[in-house]
């Protein structure tokens, strides 16, 4: 596993960037409502907008909706729900079709949550999650459970950390990074992409093959980022340090 340096403080010079949310700028939580946004990361993000000249996006797996109301309806582009939507900046918002089968995926997971002391199902506009975090031993049940469903209904399985999703297919981070650099604000920029999951190595691809470049954010492991940060702190602290750089 080759050893990733910590991101240089002029990274995001000249480039458009892109965030991941859980894991990234804020701890993972038992549960997604459990997340908050503070003032701290609020004005963070609302300063490198500013310094960037609007090219800063959230790429997330929770739903537009989601991120929307952490941040209290925020003018920076977001996509949600691993690509399958996009709010753009002047309010403009895309989505795939719901597909039918959902509700009753959602209802065979929330049977299998209610006999499951601990799982937790996430419901989302195109998708529904399981959450076992709170119990590591319902995991082989939980991945068994939504490879059925995904299998029965003909749509995409999802990991993540301590979560499995059951989700419409048709896009990633990376072809959701591919869209937003199609925005007039962002096009021929050097794209930037930080995030700490299996789900967010399509768009350090992406990032990658565009010219740009990933940050990986936790412990070391496969991945297609050319930096690393630790932690969630780390991360908000480079990110701090390189609007600072941006002044300059």
């Amino acid at each position: 596993m080759t050893h990733l340096p910590p991101p240089p403080a002029d990274l995001l010079r000249d480039a458009a960037l892109f965030l991941d949310f859980d894991g990234t700028l804020v701890e993972l939580a038992e549960h997604p409502e459990a997340v908050a946004v503070d003032a701290r990361l609020a004005a963070l993000i609302e300063r490198l907008s500013d310094r960037l000249d609007g090219r800063v996006a959230i790429i997330s797996g929770r739903p537009v909706s989601g991120i929307r109301a952490l941040f209290g309806d925020p003018h920076f582009a977001i996509s949600g729900s691993h690509g399958l939507e996009v709010r753009w900046p002047d309010g403009r918002h895309e989505r795939a079709e719901r597909p039918a089968a959902l509700d009753r995926i959602v209802t065979e997971m929330k049977a299998f949550a209610t006999a499951t002391s601990g799982v937790l199902v996430e419901e989302k506009p195109l998708g529904a999650a399981l959450h076992y975090r709170a119990v590591p031993a319902a995991e082989t049940a939980a991945h068994a459970l939504a490879t059925r469903l995904a299998a029965d209904a003909g749509l995409h399985l999802q990991t993540g950390k301590m979560m499995v999703e059951v989700r419409v297919p048709g896009a990633d981070k990376g072809t959701a990074l591919h869209a937003l650099m199609q925005s007039p604000a962002m096009a021929g920029r050097r794209p930037v992409f930080l995030g700490d999951d299996d789900t967010d190595e399509p768009a350090m691809v992406a990032a990658r093959t565009l010219g740009g470049a990933g940050v990986l954010i936790g412990a070391p492991r496969d991945t297609a980022a050319a930096y690393r940060l630790d932690t969630v702190a780390q991360t908000l602290h480079w990110l701090e340090a390189a609007t600072e750089s941006l002044a300059a």
